[in-house]
């Protein structure tokens, strides 16, 4: 199945682009996608932690994905 990811800062820097499709197995978790982007894009080893929003809400591990979620990977924010 197909999920959209939105990419926000350092995420879409490292991938040189604000969103992917990314295909996945059918009951696939939170846990499980994070497992197919750092094998399928290994630049986000890099970051050392991020969160997951599913549909706009944060999302943890154990969340079920489905056909055209939109997923948005949001990395730890720093500043002033």
């Amino acid at each position: 199945m197909k999920i959209k990811l939105l990419l926000f800062g350092i995420t879409s820097d490292l991938l040189k682009t604000p969103s992917i499709e990314v295909e996945i197995s059918e009951n696939s978790s939170v846990s499980d996608l994070k497992n197919t982007l750092v094998t399928k894009y290994p630049q986000l080893d890099k970051i050392a932690s991020y969160a997951i929003a599913v549909n706009e809400e944060y999302a943890n591990d154990n969340v079920k994905l489905h056909q055209n979620d939109v997923v948005a990977i949001i990395p730890p924010v720093s500043g002033g």
